[in-house]
C-alpha cells in the first residue's frame, strides 16, 4: 500500500505526497545500466576530456567486465583494458 493512500489528504503534507507519487510516476523506476552501457559511458567521457574521479567505479566497471584489476593500478592503464575490452566485446 502507498503511503499517499494511508495519509491524510489534507494540509501541505497531503501536498507534499502528492506531489512525491506524481514525480515518481513521470520518472519511474529505470533499469541498472550493464557493464558494457557503463563502460561505454565511461570511454565517452573520458574521450570528451572528462576525467574520472573515483578509481574505484573505474576498477569496478573492469572488474564487471571480467578483467582482473589490482587496487593499485593506474587509472588509464585500466581505461586503456576497458577500451580494448570492448574492442572484443
Amino acid at each position: 500500500m502507498d503511503i499517499a493512500q494511508t495519509a491524510p489528504k489534507t494540509g501541505a503534507f497531503g501536498d507534499i505526497l502528492v506531489a512525491m507519487n506524481w514525480l515518481y510516476f513521470l520518472l519511474g523506476r529505470r533499469k541498472p545500466l550493464t557493464a558494457e552501457q557503463r563502460a561505454r559511458a565511461l570511454i565517452k567521457a573520458v574521450d570528451a576530456g572528462g576525467l574520472p574521479l573515483n578509481a574505484a567505479i573505474v576498477n569496478d566497471i573492469a572488474r564487471q567486465l571480467g578483467l582482473e584489476v589490482s587496487s593499485r593500478a593506474r587509472m588509464e592503464e585500466t581505461i586503456g583494458r576497458i577500451r580494448e575490452a570492448l574492442g572484443r566485446v
